[in-house]
């Protein structure tokens, strides 16, 4: 029974990591960004760009690992951050990712996420967080 469980639970990860991988892949486009960007984005080596089709077709999921899991995390909370913000303007929605914005220095949000890595993508999560009173 054990070893069942444990399969389900490997089967389950597998198939969320594809879930979220074609999620991401799909906003990247919503976005607009290079690939060179969702590399970044994901913490992948500008070398992976290939894994960005596979991803995107669910033949693979996300890069193992907490780091990644957490950046898709952040990004996808971004992306519902712009749904609740700007539910009847799509421009707003997948435009605002690359205006510039003064609480940022002038920067846009995909330049903090990309120069801040990790921390930036945080960053921007928290900014739309505080922005909708949450």
């Amino acid at each position: 029974m054990l070893a069942t469980n444990r399969a389900q639970a490997k089967t389950t990860n597998k198939d969320e990591s594809i879930v979220l991988a074609k999620a991401v892949t799909r906003l990247f486009k919503h976005w607009g960004i290079s690939q060179d960007s969702q590399c970044s984005l994901l913490g992948i080596s500008l070398s992976s760009r290939k894994k960005l089709k596979s991803m995107a077709e669910g033949l693979v999921g996300i890069p193992t690992g907490r780091d990644s899991h957490e950046r898709v995390g952040y990004l996808l909370a971004i992306h519902k951050a712009l749904r609740l913000l700007y539910p009847k303007n799509p421009e707003l929605l997948y435009g605002w990712i690359t205006m510039r914005n003064k609480k940022f220095e002038g920067r846009t949000p995909l330049e903090v996420m990309i120069e801040d890595g990790y921390l930036g993508i945080a960053k921007v999560s928290r900014y739309l967080d505080m922005s909708r009173g949450r």
